[in-house]
């Protein structure tokens, strides 16, 4: 899977995530010490992020290794384009549809109590593992990425592609977190509507790709 579109899966499924990790990123408690302080620790918070889209792409670009052994990276790569073309669509298949599974819910209701816990807390430690845990909260983008970096097919590629995606939020959850005002309301429903047909695009792409390597 080429990498820069994992940049711009992150770039532009940003403005989406901003719904979910944008509370989060503007609640973050402050250090008091001046704009350059706090640039940095809100610059660990996202690093933290980052760090974790990376570490779960190198587990699932390992399993995409393990599929391309077995020789199945054709029919997984159509299958995955059907799945986020319909994922853009279909809520039963969707980040919403996904949490409703009881054992997901349940985790996911320990993760938003630890992310409440750390909240209370500060120092540049804290904002590390704030971030690391903001990253395993349930994001239809982040899912699209991660579908994606299996296409790599190996562990490295996994983590780079994530890693790629990650920097690709960087610039709106910085701006979320720095000055909330700068990212309007009004322009995150005007990308939002865009944004599935982004999915259909990358959708579309693994179809192509899949059936390009000589049918399924």
């Amino acid at each position: 899977m080429e990498l820069w579109t994992a940049f711009t899966i992150g770039l532009f499924g940003s403005f989406h995530c901003v719904g979910m990790c944008g509370p989060i990123a503007m609640a973050l408690p402050g250090s008091g010490a001046g704009m350059a302080a706090e640039l940095t620790r809100k610059g660990i918070y996202n690093l933290g992020r980052i760090l974790t889209y990376s570490l779960l792409g190198g587990v699932v670009g390992g399993a995409g290794q393990a599929v391309s052994l077995a020789g199945l990276q054709r029919p997984l790569s159509v299958f995955l384009g059907m799945l986020i073309i319909a994922g853009a669509f279909l809520p039963v298949i969707s980040s919403a549809g996904i949490q409703r599974i009881k054992p997901v819910q349940r985790f996911f209701d320990w993760l938003r109590q630890k992310l409440k816990q750390q909240m209370s807390r500060r120092g540049n430690s804290t904002m590390l593992v704030t971030g690391i845990l903001n990253g395993l909260l349930p994001c239809g983008f982040v899912y699209v990425g991660l579908a994606s970096s299996l296409t790599t097919e190996s562990v490295i590629g996994g983590m780079s592609y994530m890693a790629l995606f990650g920097l690709g939020t960087f610039p709106a959850m910085m701006l979320m977190a720095m000055a909330p005002n700068l990212i309007s309301l009004r322009l995150r429903r005007r990308i939002n509507r865009v944004l599935p047909w982004l999915a259909v695009a990358l959708g579309g792409y693994l179809v192509f790709r899949g059936l390009a390597m000589g049918g399924v």
